[in-house]
């Protein structure tokens, strides 16, 4: 089972290819929930090096910087191996 853990969000890079889907009123959204709600919903990370690689979660973790915070919940992850 995965495990919670505390992130610092600029330990966390984003590919490319996965900002290029970003929708900035789906962030809006997601930071007003969060400002009522919390955080319900971890994001999910892969060690790389010194940092993390996001997997899952761009908006969650996008809404939060909006925010001003410096963590964040996310899920370690391992890779695929294909």
């Amino acid at each position: 089972m995965l495990q919670k853990h505390t992130v610092a969000i600029s330990d966390i890079r984003v590919p490319l290819k996965r900002k290029k889907t970003l929708c900035e009123d789906k962030v809006q959204n997601i930071a007003e929930s969060i400002l009522e709600e919390g955080q319900n919903t971890p994001i999910q990370v892969r060690p790389d090096g010194e940092g993390y690689v996001l997997i899952e979660g761009l908006h969650r973790l996008e809404a939060l910087r909006v925010l001003g915070e410096d963590s964040v919940l996310a899920y370690l992850v391992r890779a695929r191996l294909h």
